[in-house]
């Protein structure tokens, strides 16, 4: 059945998402479109694929135990010269993604891993890219802020082509479902909120 690479992390929300990842892109870097934006909960992780049932049922059965929680982005920070990053900062959900991390990769679960970093939740916006244009996402981004409620993780997979997939989100316990967000930029008609798969 071979291995697969998986990755599970808080998805930026709209508009946000999509914006981090354009400027990303601007920057130069080439993995932009490859990955959406994201706070990593399990960094990229190779797993026998026969185990992938009883890690999502490990993710489901974590996700039923976690609160909402609010999350706030706000300036930049990079973990050069150790690592070719820079990023924009969680301001605030810092403890409550480092608890759900820890829930996720616990050692009684099939995802345990040990990090090659202690962990430090972020949203990249560069990475292994030019020194100036690294410069520039740090500071073109400084004033950087967005806020939302996070109610949800999910479970992504990379393909041979380098692009991360989602295979499914996991609602928390005490989400609501949402079956429709207010219409956006002039749009008509209100637009579908994708639900977990």
């Amino acid at each position: 059945m071979g291995t697969v690479t998986l990755g599970v992390s808080i998805a930026v929300p709209e508009p946000y998402g999509s914006l981090l990842q354009e400027r990303r892109a601007g920057f130069g870097d080439p993995a932009a479109h490859g990955i959406p934006t994201h706070v990593t909960l399990v960094p990229p992780t190779e797993v026998d694929a026969a185990r992938l049932p009883a890690i999502q049922a490990h993710l489901a059965e974590v996700a039923a135990g976690v609160r909402s929680f609010p999350v706030r982005l706000s300036g930049t920070g990079t973990f050069r010269p150790l690592s070719p990053v820079v990023y924009v900062t969680l301001a605030e959900g810092v403890s409550a993604c480092a608890w759900l991390q820890e829930r996720v990769r616990d050692e009684s679960g099939p995802l345990v891993r040990e990090l090659q970093f202690p962990y430090h939740p972020h949203v990249t916006v560069a990475h292994g890219i030019a020194e100036e244009a690294m410069d520039r996402a740090y500071a073109e981004l400084a004033d950087f802020e967005a806020a939302w409620t996070c109610s949800s993780f999910a479970l992504y997979e990379q393909g041979a082509d380098g692009v991360w997939r989602k295979l499914r989100v996991y609602e928390f316990g005490d989400a609501r479902p949402v079956t429709a967000v207010p219409a956006q930029g002039g749009a008509p008609v209100d637009e579908p909120f994708p639900t977990a798969g």
